[in-house]
């Protein structure tokens, strides 16, 4: 009885340790992975942007559906084509870059519907504040890359945030809304 007890925990040991090992830590691409925001212009046109300075790590266990998501943006790599846009941007109005250099994204919730990622939760940190946000995966993949020999696995996703919940509230008495739209294309390279 002792040795079948013994022999079970082992088993149990050598799973949980199989289990353990699924997981698989990437490091996020940045010449595939994009950061873009879009928000209206009075009803007239949407402004966009995108941050052209990020990284990141993703760990993901596909077999236990779970995994953690890191992307880090530089608020001073902000790029909307109009350099004097830009610098708004980046001013004490709106971002403030000189006193939060950086936006966060950490996801650890991942959502599945059988094998399709449908989207990952977690805090989203603008200006000093945190908020929940929940990015929905419009598609998702792994694959091998024929380039780099490795496994590389990444998405499209979106989620819309109010911006004044981050104390970046600048044109709202104004008429522009406190809706933006962030879009994150995102490819992270198994490590």
């Amino acid at each position: 009885m002792r040795n079948s007890l013994l022999a079970l925990a082992a088993a149990a040991t050598l799973a949980a340790g199989a289990a353990h090992a699924q997981t698989a830590t990437y490091a996020v691409d940045p010449t595939h992975t994009f950061a873009t925001f879009e928000i209206s212009h009075f009803g007239a046109s949407v402004n966009r942007g995108r941050f052209d300075k990020k990284e990141g790590t993703v760990q993901l266990d596909k077999a236990a559906k779970t995994g953690k998501v890191e992307l880090t943006l530089d608020i001073a790599s902000i790029n909307t084509g109009t350099p004097s846009f830009d610098k708004h941007l980046q001013s004490a109005d709106i971002f403030d870059a000189a006193k939060f250099p950086t936006a966060k994204f950490v996801g650890d919730k991942f959502t599945f519907d059988g094998d399709k990622l449908v989207s990952v939760a977690g805090d989203l940190t603008i200006k000093g504040k945190t908020q929940p946000a929940t990015f929905k995966a419009n598609q998702f993949a792994c694959y091998q890359s024929p380039m780099l020999k490795r496994e590389v696995c990444g998405g499209d996703f979106e989620t819309t945030i109010d911006r004044t919940q981050f104390g970046a509230d600048y044109g709202v008495q104004y008429g522009f809304p406190k809706n933006v739209r962030i879009v994150a294309q995102i490819e992270a390279v198994k490590q």
